[in-house]
């Protein structure tokens, strides 16, 4: 790690009391020692995803990303203060967790959301139209009360900011026929 230009994960955490703040930051950081190796950058899924979505109205303690090279992520994590724990990344000092359920996404080409945090420092977090894709299959095939719930709030709190026409596409794949689901929701909350 570059000393000057790169500060230390305690550094850039001090005094950082948002739970998500936190999480983001400390992505970030992850994610520029894999820029400057040369790698791809992690994605945000998952949970903290959609903390971030939902300005915090929903919680989760792991940083759950999409990596699609899980070595130089495990070299990166170690190097910050890291230790395995099971399918986890625990780093004890600052009470975080992470873990990488799912090499690169699907679709290279989907839509993304870029952070700018202090520092200089940026995370990647999977797009609004794939979460709430996401969130409506454990809707749907879940029978899921909460994230029903969840992509209620969601399409209501981006509505503005969704791709429909790239959403409607995704959920009309056989994987996930949520579609008609997301009509509806269009009609409702779309501007």
């Amino acid at each position: 790690m570059n000393e000057e230009h790169t500060p230390t994960l305690e550094n850039l955490l001090a005094g950082v009391t948002s739970p998500l703040q936190r999480q983001l930051q400390a992505l970030a950081l992850i994610s520029r020692l894999l820029k400057e190796r040369g790698k791809a950058v992690p994605v945000l899924i998952g949970g903290c995803a959609l903390a971030y979505y939902s300005r915090e109205v929903y919680f989760t303690s792991d940083i759950d990303l999409a990596c699609s090279d899980r070595e130089a992520l495990d070299e990166v994590l170690k190097e910050l203060g890291f230790v395995p724990e099971g399918r986890y990344w625990v780093h004890h000092g600052l009470n975080l967790l992470v873990e990488a359920p799912a090499g690169a996404l699907v679709d290279e080409h989907a839509p993304r959301e870029i952070v700018e945090m202090a520092d200089g420092l940026e995370c990647c977090i999977i797009g609004i139209e794939d979460l709430l894709i996401d969130r409506m299959n454990a809707c749907v095939h879940w029978k899921s009360t909460q994230e029903c719930e969840l992509v209620e709030l969601l399409a209501s709190m981006w509505n503005q900011d969704i791709d429909w026409e790239y959403l409607l596409e995704r959920a009309a794949s056989p994987e996930n026929d949520t579609r008609d689901r997301f009509t509806t929701l269009r009609r409702q909350y779309a501007p």
